[in-house]
This record gives structure tokens, sequence and C-alpha cells, in this order.
């Protein structure tokens, strides 16, 4: 039971303890709390979109030899790259940093154009992409701060110092206060333009995150009730700030007004696009943005690989 003073957030971390901590059933939790098991069914869910509740799920590194074209041939796309999972979370985003900075440079044929998200993995690689030929790079998400981290615009000045680069930056943070500001920044024509050039690309590196805590930089850029909003709409994945569900559909929300990024409909346009994706916990939402269409080479660390392998191929 909870005393008067109990907080909401206190009471779903008790709730959330007792069940996956103390196995408790939900009759029993109900029971003690004065709730129906609807309500703690309910209080679960929400415990775990709003980060009280974390799952972590390790997949033993003796699976972790999979053959790439046999999961890309699995998933629909025309090439898989697999970065080996280091001890910790650090290590395995530097080596993937690594594959993404030579797919970088693959990908950037002499008079292409080609958008860039931002991540702290894509990050990380843009100091170790090493040359570039004659070429437009896009920045396809505005500012997005991270502690310790870059940004998305300082990621574009970085591949922009190459000799013969030429780089559309987008001046906007990535999420802004109201869709009234959204849209007046919108209409300013030097972000108006890197909007449209984000249209006509030849190829992209986008990173997928999830709709959780610790799994969405954008996730911390939004309230608790925006947060809900989204995932109650079915949000599952979330790439350059656009949601998606497991069936790979945009998640209409008040997220998608307040964004000021590369659309998914712009992402389905462009003939190559490389998803970057790190941990088995980012699963399901690469497997939505599988579902979506749009992605054509998959770099991923083998605990992903993991937890991809053996599902069906999206519809």
């Amino acid at each position: 039971m909870t005393g008067p003073g109990t907080s909401h957030e206190e009471l779903l971390a008790r709730i959330g303890r007792d069940y996956y901590l103390s196995n408790h059933s939900k009759v029993e939790i109900a029971r003690n709390y004065g709730l129906s098991r609807f309500q703690v069914a309910r209080y679960l869910d929400e415990a775990r979109a709003l980060g009280i509740v974390n799952i972590d799920v390790r997949f033993p590194e003796a699976a972790t030899d999979l053959d790439p074209a046999s999961l890309a041939a699995a998933l629909g796309v025309d090439r898989v790259r697999i970065t080996p999972t280091g001890p910790d979370d650090r290590a395995t985003r530097e080596a993937m940093a690594r594959d993404t900075a030579a797919e970088i440079m693959a990908v950037a044929a002499p008079g292409a154009s080609i958008g860039i998200s931002w991540s702290r993995t894509l990050d990380l690689a843009a100091g170790h992409v090493t040359h570039l030929p004659a070429c437009d790079i896009v920045q396809l998400a505005g500012a997005l701060p991270v502690p310790g981290s870059g940004n998305s615009l300082e990621l574009i000045q970085s591949l922009g110092r190459h000799d013969g680069v030429r780089t559309w930056p987008l001046w906007a943070p990535l999420v802004v206060e109201d869709a009234h500001t959204a849209d007046s920044l919108r209409r300013q024509p030097e972000i108006a333009d890197t909007l449209s050039k984000a249209g006509a690309l030849d190829s992209a590196v986008v990173a997928v995150g999830a709709w959780a805590p610790g799994l969405s930089t954008v996730w911390n850029r939004v309230d608790n009730r925006l947060r809900l909003e989204a995932a109650n709409a079915g949000a599952v994945a979330e790439c350059s700030g656009r949601l998606l569900d497991a069936e790979g559909n945009p998640v209409s929300s008040e997220l998608d007004d307040r964004v000021l990024a590369v659309t998914v409909a712009q992402l389905k346009n462009t003939p190559k696009v490389v998803a970057v994706a790190q941990g088995a916990a980012r699963a399901d939402a690469l497997h939505a943005v599988l579902a979506a269409g749009f992605a054509t080479t998959l770099l991923i660390d083998s605990e992903l690989a993991v937890a991809l392998s053996g599902r069906p191929l999206p519809a």
C-alpha cells in the first residue's frame, strides 16, 4: 500500500518493482494497491514508457557469427554490415563510427548529393572520414545538443572541410516549442532550401532510435505528455525526429509538427539509405524502419543482428 503523500511516479516504481523484481502477479498487485488489474497493466506500460522501468536483454556472443548476405536477403535489403559488439556501449559506438565513416566514403560519388542525419555514432564517424570527392552534403536534421557530444551542424561543418565538398546546413533546432515556430522557420530561405534539397538525394545515412528512454536522443527533448501521446499512437521507432509504428507507418503526433528534419517521404524517395543502429533493444525500431521501406543498407552491431535474425520479412 502507499501513503497519502506517494507521488504517481513513486507508485509506478513500486508497481514495477513488485511485478518485474518480486514476481507478483497483476492480480496480487491490484489487490495490494486497491487498483484494477487493467490499471496495473496500464501503469506498467507507463513506467516503461517514462523510463522508470528499463528492461535490458543481452544476447550470447556465440550467436554473433551470422552471415551478412543471408541476413540481408532475409530482411529485404541490399546489404548488411555487422560490427562486432564491444565490451560496453562506448566501445561498440566507436567501432560502429569507423564502419559508418567507411559507408559515408563509399556512397560519396563525385557530384552526388548525400544526406547525413545525426546521432552520437554519426558524430564520431565524421572524425574518421579521411576523404570525400567533390559532392554536396545535406544536413537532414536540425541541431540537437547532447551533453558530451557535438550536434548535427558541427557534423556537417566537419565534413565540409574536405576539398570540393559543398554543404547544405539546416540552421535550426531539431525540435522547437510549437508548430507555429516550426512553420515560421521552414519559411526561412536557407532552411527551406536545405529541406527541399533533402527531397532530391542520391543517398543518405541516418540513425535509428527506439521510442523509449535511453534509446532516442529526441526522447529527452520532449515532455512526458508528448512521450506518452506518441507511444499510445503506436510509435516504436524514431529516425531524424520522425516517428514510425511497428508497421512502418508515420505516427501522427504533436512532435511531427515541431520537428525540422527530412521527412519519411523524402527518405523513401532516396535511392540508397544506410540505416545505422546499435543494440538488441532497437530491434523493433529497426524492424519498423524496414517495414517503412526506405533502408537499403543496414549498419548494425552483432547483438542487434542476432535480435533481427529469424524475424519475418517486413510486409
